[in-house]
């Protein structure tokens, strides 16, 4: 599929989001601003994500697809689950022993990835409407189930799947009608009002967004199903409520949404490192501008040429160092 800069400058913008999200995490307890601020960005930076892989999984069921998709998924698991197992021993992190198949912190989206192609090519044959009805009732139905949980990143399989599938229905005509005046100025109203409610309301468990643990586990095991889908409504409005204001125009970062798994994969070693040293403090609002500086600095770093070439073997298998040299001799 041809790039189009709306939705590289939109994987930018989000890759973005999702360093801030985990650099301010720790600072949410105990702070009704910092906590506001994580939960609304949460609300829709991964499913927007996810939708958006979905909306580039149109050739699901080429020939070779879904080899080529576990050698660009699942082998960058494998080197990553391992190397970031060595590093969190090595900083002394405590869980880092983990085992192969309980994906280590962010590692969980290859797997899910690779496992909502799989599915796609059963439900790229029901009909739309169909399809996400079930995707959704599965859903909410995997909340209700212990044994589901974070191993296999089997709950945030189930649980965010809707929004892959939702992305691979999508045409570039149902994202321009998000952008009609008319929804913009919807959508101001309901990123405020969401903002409005997550901070004057009674706080919730972060992790009713995180989708990795069953409602019994989050003590809600009797209302556990009908705050799942009110989660699936709030994420859908703020999905479109989102992408309706995501830059069109080619900009000095458009390019770097092409590199955002690298961003996604390596930015876990500084965030961590932070973590385990306690590196900063939120006292005051140009804290939190400083981490969204950092954040960006992070950003651009793992994009770059240079971190580009130290990562490709262990992210694509390839070495591009010693092709070049080969061509060139």
């Amino acid at each position: 599929m041809k790039r189009d800069a709306l939705f590289d400058n939109a994987k930018v913008i989000l890759i973005l989001l999702v360093v801030f999200g985990h650099m301010i995490q720790p600072f949410t307890d105990g702070s009704k601003p910092m906590y506001t601020l994580y939960m609304w960005i949460y609300t829709f930076h991964m499913p927007a994500f996810i939708l958006l892989a979905g909306f580039f999984a149109k050739g699901a069921g080429n020939k070779g697809y879904i080899a080529k998709l576990a050698k660009k998924l699942l082998f960058p698991y494998l080197m990553f689950q391992t190397i970031y197992t060595g590093y969190f021993f090595f900083i002394g992190k405590e869980g880092w022993a983990s085992g192969l198949f309980y994906p280590h912190w962010s590692l969980w989206f290859l797997v899910s990835m690779f496992c909502w192609h799989l599915l796609l090519q059963l439900f790229s044959r029901i009909p739309p409407l169909t399809g996400m009805a079930i995707t959704i009732a599965i859903g909410i139905l995997v909340g209700y189930f212990d044994t589901i949980g974070h191993a296999y990143s089997l709950s945030r399989t189930f649980v965010f799947f809707p929004f892959f599938l939702a992305g691979y229905w999508l045409t570039k005509e149902n994202i321009a009608k998000w952008r009609t005046m008319p929804v913009r100025i919807t959508s101001l109203a309901v990123m405020g009002i969401v903002a409005g409610l997550l901070f004057f309301l009674p706080e919730i468990n972060s992790g009713w967004l995180l989708g990795s643990k069953s409602y019994e586990v989050l003590e809600l095991a009797d209302a556990g199903g009908l705050i799942r889908l009110s989660i699936y409504i709030l994420a859908g409005l703020m999905i479109v409520s989102v992408m309706a204001w995501m830059p069109r125009r080619e900009m000095r970062i458009t390019s770097l949404g092409q590199r955002t798994l690298y961003v996604y994969l390596l930015h876990g070693f500084f965030i961590q490192f932070f973590r385990q040293i306690d590196a900063f403090k939120v006292d005051n609002i140009m804290d939190v501008v400083g981490l969204a500086v950092l954040s960006m600095l992070i950003v651009l770093l793992l994009s770059s040429k240079p971190a580009l070439t130290v990562a490709k073997p262990f992210i694509e298998g390839k070495l591009p160092l010693v092709r070049k040299r080969q061509q060139t001799s």
